[in-house]
């Protein structure tokens, strides 16, 4: 059943992107990166926009919190630690490991009850550890196993089968898209598989960055607020050392954020301030920098931001540009990167 309030689905069009960031080399424009951006205000209603926020796209890893809300919704008893962890993009460092077992202990499963794809962790350190070492590609170190874990732990407790538990007709899935649908407002506009062999659900950026919002707004120990807080005092369990959605939630204090691969970005503050983000080729460089500057424009202290401008672009080793906000989306004149 879908509810009166959920709109319908987004088109699938081509997206409709605008530049939204300049890749400047030695004073000049080398490259351009294009995308979408929307920013939402403390009413819920769209502050600013640039690009195409209503077309269907697949926000891939940004809806990890919605995927947990609905997951606690269905019972899911985690907190703390163990439920950031079931919204993450892990690193795959030791305690991202311990975690997802711990979760499986407490379904009583283990590892061999996991489908999503084997992998070496995400993180390059310690991914180069491994290979030295020898180890091989592990369910366990795929930067999903989290939020696989805690699927497989929602079925047990809802006594829905363990087996095609990732088909999208499957009961677990299905009250997944449901929780999708209501806290995006709007129905799903194409489903496929993720990277980790998850359903993926296309919806808008809007309807994105409304989802974020309404996680954190929604009242104390509600599934949503409890997924927020989580995520929010354990940054590096929903990524890891060094990531900088970890240092995005550290730096302003309240926020919530979310990446996801192909350039998404999500954030959200406690007030309804919500940002989305989508570079169009997908490109990680732009994908903060861009963000931050969304961030400035919802009215966080800029000085705050300073350190998520991007890194330098480099020639023989030394600073020569760098990746700058496009100025219909930044339009404070900043010295220009050599």
């Amino acid at each position: 059943m879908f509810s009166s309030s959920v709109a319908d689905a987004p088109l699938i069009r081509e997206p409709l992107h605008a530049p939204v960031a300049h890749l400047i080399r030695g004073g000049v424009v080398e490259g351009i990166h294009y995308g979408s951006v929307v920013v939402l205000g403390t009413d819920g209603k769209v502050d600013f926009q640039l690009g195409d926020i209503e077309a269907a796209f697949y926000p891939r890893s940004a809806l990890k919190p919605v995927q947990a809300v609905a997951m606690v919704r269905a019972g899911l008893p985690l907190d703390g630690e163990l439920l950031s962890l079931t919204a993450a993009s892990h690193s795959g460092e030791e305690r991202h490991l311990a975690g997802t077992r711990r979760i499986l202990e407490l379904a009583g499963l283990t590892e061999d009850h996991l489908r999503n794809v084997p992998d070496m962790p995400f993180d390059p350190v310690v991914r180069d550890t491994w290979v030295r070492e020898g180890r091989p590609p592990s369910r366990l170190a795929q930067n999903c196993s989290g939020k696989h874990a805690a699927m497989l732990y929602t079925c047990v407790l809802n006594d829905w089968p363990l087996e095609g538990y990732l088909d999208p007709a499957h009961p677990l899935q299905q009250a997944i898209a449901e929780i999708v649908e209501d806290l995006t407002g709007q129905r799903i506009a194409r489903v496929t598989v993720d990277g980790c062999g998850a359903p993926l659900f296309s919806v808008s950026l809007h309807g994105l960055a409304r989802a974020a919002a309404r996680v954190t707004t929604a009242a104390p120990g509600t599934p949503e607020a409890r997924v927020a807080d989580a995520m929010r005092a354990h940054a590096e369990m929903a990524s890891g050392s060094g990531r900088d959605v970890a240092a995005l939630m550290r730096a302003v204090p309240g926020l919530l954020a979310k990446d996801g691969f192909e350039g998404v970005q999500v954030v959200a503050l406690p007030d309804g301030r919500a940002v989305a983000v989508k570079i169009a080729d997908g490109a990680n460089r732009a994908r903060v920098p861009v963000a931050a500057a969304a961030l400035a424009r919802a009215g966080v202290d800029p000085a705050a931001l300073a350190e998520f401008r991007g890194e330098a672009l480099l020639g023989g080793g030394q600073p020569v540009g760098c990746v700058r906000p496009a100025r219909s989306l930044d339009p404070v004149v900043v010295p220009a990167c050599a």
